[in-house]
């Protein structure tokens, strides 16, 4: 490998030191960066053989991120991984692995008690449209979404 092609693999390092990124991230990055498509294959081979990326480890990780710390939905979460360049089943298979290890009910219910401020009542069409909407944007699935809501809105 060139004395360039090793400066494209350092700085792919260097990228992943900061953070897990996807294949099509560090190549976009890169590319940033001036170096050409011929050293960009080479520091990607190389970090792939050598584990350093790895898009199946970066879309658990955006899943568990997304889920524990933001509380999206399956629909949103795979959307956001997609988005990073990593592909469909991939990005699914990670959810699916995530999602196992949650309460998709209580997460839905963490993320309505987060956005109904005091005062609010599901029983105004207004607020309950707003409300719904809001979820269905989190990404969860749109008939439990509306069970929940019609169950709080009898309250």
């Amino acid at each position: 490998m060139s004395g360039r092609g090793d400066r494209a693999y350092v700085a792919g390092l260097t990228l992943l030191a900061r953070r897990e990124l996807a294949e099509a991230q560090v190549r976009t990055r890169l590319a940033k960066r001036q170096f050409d498509e011929e050293e960009i294959d080479a520091a990607v081979t190389r970090l792939l053989r050598e584990r350093a990326l790895d898009d199946r480890r970066t879309a658990l990780a955006c899943a568990r991120t997304e889920v524990r710390i933001r509380h999206r939905g399956r629909a949103r979460v795979v959307r956001q991984i997609e988005a990073l360049g990593i592909a469909r089943d991939v990005a699914r298979e990670a959810v699916a692995e995530v999602f196992a290890e949650v309460d998709e009910a209580a997460l839905l219910e963490q993320a309505l008690d987060r956005r109904i401020r005091h005062g609010m009542s599901l029983s105004d069409p207004a607020v309950f449209r707003r409300v719904h909407r809001y979820l269905l944007g989190q990404g969860f699935e749109p008939a439990r979404v509306m069970t929940l809501l019609r169950r709080r809105a009898k309250k």
